[in-house]
């Protein structure tokens, strides 16, 4: 249903019931801002509720594609509505940690429902220490491993969606490489 065409959706405000007293008894006045307390109904509704529209958590559903857009989520589809909304409140937290372990390791969970460990850098070296030498050169890639969550009722882990997610959240400069595991680093050969 849309909510530009609610049926039976009584006005807050009707205009017949604003007009001069010459035309309170007047029918055809009355059927006639009548009709237009139809069509404007839905917007007064949307206005009074517009806070709910702006929280991801309340928006009505078909308002979370545009609503994701002005906050960078790409807004799949074929994801339940519940991941969706949960996609779009936590876009601020994920988009200030995007590139990092952490980030990557709460936006697998997010997306895809695995868990996640990240080891090595992509061959990023530093000095804290000015005009130092730069330490020996990192590894070149960082490992991302990953596995179904226990206890989460996930499906197994979609390899090729994992591999597609870590490319686009990734460093442009860093090479990553995906491991599915069975379980938890550690517990596999258990």
């Amino acid at each position: 249903m849309s909510r530009a065409a609610v049926p039976g959706l009584p006005s807050r405000h009707p205009i017949g019931d604003q007009l001069p007293a010459l035309y309170a008894d007047d029918d055809f006045a009355q059927r006639f801002t009548a009709g237009l307390d139809t069509v404007l109904a839905p917007v007064f509704a949307t206005l009074d509720n517009l806070p709910a529209y702006f929280d991801p958590r309340l928006a009505p559903a078909d308002f979370l594609p545009w609503l994701a857009s002005w906050v960078g989520v790409v807004d799949d589809a074929r994801w339940p509505v519940e991941l969706r909304r949960e996609a779009v409140a936590r876009a601020v937290e994920l988009h200030r940690r995007r590139g990092t372990r952490r980030g990557l390791v709460d936006a697998l969970r997010l997306v895809l429902g695995v868990s996640a460990e990240v080891s090595g850098d992509g061959g990023a070296t530093w000095s804290r220490t000015a005009g130092a030498d730069l330490p020996p050169p990192a590894d070149e890639e960082a490992l991302v491993r990953v596995w179904a969550t226990p206890g989460g009722g996930a499906p197994a882990v979609d390899a090729d969606r994992v591999r597609a997610l870590v490319r686009t959240l990734c460093p442009v400069h860093t090479v990553c490489r995906v491991e599915v595991l069975t379980g938890p680093p550690g517990e596999e050969g258990r």
